[in-house]
Formats: C-alpha cells, sequence, structure tokens
C-alpha cells in the first residue's frame, strides 16, 4: 500500500492494489483520533473563550495550542482519513495542493506554539521582571510568529505535491521530487525544523527553569530559618511554579513519544531503500503521531481544570469561575521578587 502522509517521498510508481485490511485499520484508526481531537481541542477552547476576560499568558497559549491542533485535526487527519476511504484523492489540483499545504501547517504551528509556550515559561521563572513588564493580550508577539513561521515554512507544500496520473486514467496526490537528493533533503529539513530544532530549544529552556527552581527551594530553606512569616508565601509559588513547570515537561515528552517514531521511519524511508515501508507496523506507527493533538488538551486539563467545572461550564449549567491552577504572571513577579527580596535582607 501506498503511503500518503504530509511528508512522505512519494513518487508515481503505477497502480499497486492496496491491503484492504489495513486500509480498514487505518480508517478505524484515524476515526477515532479525528473525533477525539476534534472534541477535546473544540472543547477546552470554547471553555477558554468563555473565561476570555481573565485570560492569563499561559492560557493564550494553550488556546492557540488548541487552535493548532485543530488544524491538524480538520486538514491532517480528517483529508487521510478520506483518503483512506475512497483509496484516491478526489479533487483539482489546487484542491490537492492546498490539502497538502495545510496538513504541514498544522504540525509546523503545534510544534512552535509548544516551543513558545516553553519559552515563556522560561522567562517568567528565570527573568520575572521582564514578563512583568510586558503588556498581557490576547494576540502576543510569540503567538504572532509562530503562526507566521507556520505558514512560511509549509510553502515548499504548494509546490512539491499536485495531482498527478499514476496509471491509465488514474489520478493521486502525489509529490514530484528531483532524484534522488530531493526526498533526503526535503524530509531531512522537515525533521531539522519540526522536531530537533524545537526538541533542542525546549530542552536547553526546562534544564534552565530546573535550575532556577533549586535556586528558589535554597532559598527558601533559607528563609525557613530567619523569616518565618514569609514561609508560607514563598511555599505556595514554588507549588506552583513546579507545576507549571511539571504541565510544560508533560506536554514536550508527549510530542517527543508522537513524533519521534514518525519521523525516525520518514527519514528511514528516504535514507534506506531497503526500508520496509509497505508493512502495518510502518504505516501504523506514521499514523499514531496524530494522537498529539488528542494528549495536549488532556495534559493540560489534567492539570488545571476539574472535570466536573468543565463539564458544567461546556453546558452551561452554571456560571462558576473556572479556575485554573497556573499563576497570573503579576502574583509570580512579586512573589519572586519578595523571595529574592528576603533573600538578600538575610545577607
Amino acid at each position: 500500500m501506498r503511503r500518503r502522509v504530509t511528508t512522505d517521498s512519494l513518487v508515481p510508481t503505477g497502480d499497486e492494489p492496496r491491503d484492504e485490511h489495513l486500509a480498514q485499520i487505518e480508517i478505524a484508526l484515524l476515526s477515532v483520533i479525528f473525533l477525539c481531537a476534534s472534541f477535546l481541542n473544540f472543547g477546552l477552547l470554547l471553555v477558554l473563550w468563555k473565561k476570555r476576560q481573565q485570560m492569563s499568558r499561559m492560557r493564550v497559549f494553550v488556546s492557540h495550542l488548541c487552535l493548532a491542533d485543530l488544524v491538524v485535526a480538520f486538514f491532517q487527519v480528517c483529508p487521510q482519513l478520506m483518503w483512506d476511504i475512497t483509496d484516491r484523492f478526489i479533487g483539482p489540483d489546487l484542491v490537492c495542493r492546498l490539502v497538502k499545504y495545510l496538513q504541514i501547517v498544522g504540525m509546523f504551528a503545534s510544534t512552535y506554539m509548544i516551543v513558545v509556550m516553553t519559552v515563556d515559561r522560561y522567562q517568567a521563572i528565570c527573568n520575572p521582571m521582564v514578563t512583568f513588564q510586558r503588556r498581557r493580550a490576547r494576540w502576543n508577539l510569540p503567538v504572532c510568529v509562530a503562526w507566521l513561521a507556520s505558514f512560511v515554512f509549509s510553502v515548499p507544500q504548494l509546490f512539491i505535491f499536485s495531482r498527478v496520473q499514476i496509471g491509465p486514467g488514474v489520478y493521486d496526490c502525489w509529490a514530484q521530487f528531483i532524484q534522488p537528493w530531493g526526498p533526503k533533503a526535503y524530509v531531512t529539513w522537515t525533521t531539522l525544523v519540526i522536531f530537533l530544532v524545537p526538541i533542542v530549544t525546549v530542552t536547553v529552556c526546562q534544564v534552565r527553569i530546573c535550575r532556577a527552581l533549586q535556586t528558589n527551594l535554597y532559598l527558601k530553606t533559607q528563609q525557613q530559618h530567619h523569616l518565618s512569616s514569609r514561609t508560607s508565601n514563598v511555599a505556595s509559588v514554588s507549588k506552583s511554579r513546579i507545576k507549571t513547570v511539571k504541565m510544560t515537561v508533560v506536554i514536550v515528552l508527549a510530542y517527543t513519544v508522537c513524533w519521534a517514531p514518525f519521523f525516525t521511519v520518514q527519514l528511514w524511508s528516504v535514507w534506506n531503500a531497503d526500508a520496509p515501508t509497505e508493512t502495518a507496523t510502518f504505516t501504523i506507527i506514521m499514523l499514531l503521531a496524530s494522537l498529539n493533538s488528542v494528549a495536549n488538551p488532556c495534559i493540560y486539563l489534567l492539570f488545571t481544570v476539574k472535570f466536573p467545572k468543565l463539564l458544567r461550564a461546556l453546558l452551561c449549567m452554571k456560571h462558576t469561575d473556572l479556575k485554573g491552577s497556573l499563576p497570573e504572571e503579576a502574583t509570580m513577579v512579586s512573589s519572586l521578587y519578595l523571595s529574592i527580596k528576603s533573600h538578600s535582607d538575610i545577607e
């Protein structure tokens, strides 16, 4: 069976029959992923929209992460599902190019939103006064940069994919590369900009955040011996920051677990001519990458929202304040300032 995943290095090779049993598994798996990703991200986005008057910076990032994951659901998972049902791409050349463009836009946007969210957490914890001086806005610069980069970096898809005749009277939406280096160059480039560079960036940020938290815990221990009246204040802030870091770490780990196998088999398929691209294992690994769009809203809800409150908010049964456990930036900054000031008083 020929693969049709976003960055697959496919070129026309003739009209070969597909494995119908494997196709049924793909259809079932993609259907579940699409329904779960759509419901969870739309539901979380609706809750955040209802609380837009109390929007913190973290909630802004999560809102745009939901939007990016909805792009993945509707323009990557859904077209792939329809494609597997029909076996051929049904549509003109323009639709083919547009679908392939939006497929990778979702991949870029979801990844880069995780990156800017992690960098923002790094700034909030390691450079709190810089964060405090920023004006809180629903449309901030990092979010705009993430979306702009996603749209720009996806442009090659418009020229690589097209409606191609793969047999007598048979057409499909396939990629055409300059052989033999084209597929290797493109898949390697997408792996770098969508996976490797973002992973290195967020890892560096998380390491520095952990160091800052370790320093803060040391300051808190020192204060317990000298300023008992401020101990509870510092301790509560530390717990909030630790929960924030835990959430971002889990989001990054989920992204790594979902996408690492995908990019591994992508690289394998273009750099090794003998790669088993037609096997069920190869196919399922390709499809499971989209589970990341299901995991992201689940992680946020588990860390910040009690599910009964979420259901009440969605059903409009009770106008309660859906209170997340992530602190507002001003609270975090003022608490950090007290911690640092107390340390200087001790010295």
